[in-house]
């Protein structure tokens, strides 16, 4: 990627945390780029374009940071807690990937099949460990949307709440939430009834 577009990348990632979707003009990017306002068309053919772009890379940096630390040599449970300490951790710190992926996650039109295409990939670690864990009989038997939906996005809803002061979990209470969502989509084998 160019420095040029990067920079005027970086510059709408900024401008969108700080004031939205409404507010956001071609003319202030620009301006918050520092560069001309014909420059930013060499780029992208026009503020969707930009937006469309901007989403690839917002969701490309919150997944290397929710995939960060895993490999294939941790237990099936220490990359499930990995990757959900890192959501929470995404999410609390409130830098302007999580703040904008909030923004693009609550745009209806945003939800293109190629959009979940590029997402699916770009989480692929996350996937593959829930499909892993269902092939192996870890996890419950069902589709990995489901199990990343129970057991992943409650680490973002409840870092969602902190940082807004609903909740005040401690490092425990963290423990024991991280805990609760590995229950939720482990696969809970019933002992043999002796006879």
């Amino acid at each position: 990627m160019s420095d040029k577009k990067t920079q005027i990348l970086e510059a709408t990632e900024r401008l969108l945390a700080e004031h939205g979707f409404d507010r956001l003009s071609m003319q202030m990017v620009a301006k918050e780029a520092g560069v001309a306002a014909g420059t930013i068309y060499r780029y992208f053919s026009d503020k969707n374009d930009l937006l469309a772009q901007l989403r690839h890379h917002v969701m490309s940096q919150c997944a290397k940071k929710i995939v960060h630390g895993l490999t294939d040599n941790m237990s099936m449970k220490q990359q499930f807690v990995t990757a959900w300490r890192n959501a929470w951790q995404l999410t609390i710190s409130r830098d302007g990937h999580a703040i904008n992926r909030e923004q693009f996650d609550s745009l209806p039109y945003q939800n293109s099949s190629e959009q979940r295409t590029m997402e699916k990939a770009l989480f692929a670690p996350i996937h593959n460990l829930f499909q892993a864990g269902v092939a192996n009989g870890t996890f419950k038997p069902l589709p990995s949307d489901v199990l990343s939906g129970i057991g992943l996005e409650p680490a973002i809803c409840l870092a969602r709440k902190q940082a807004r002061g609903v909740i005040n979990l401690n490092a425990s209470a963290i423990d024991d939430a991280v805990e609760a969502c590995w229950d939720a989509i482990s696969l809970h084998k019933e002992p043999e009834k002796s006879q």
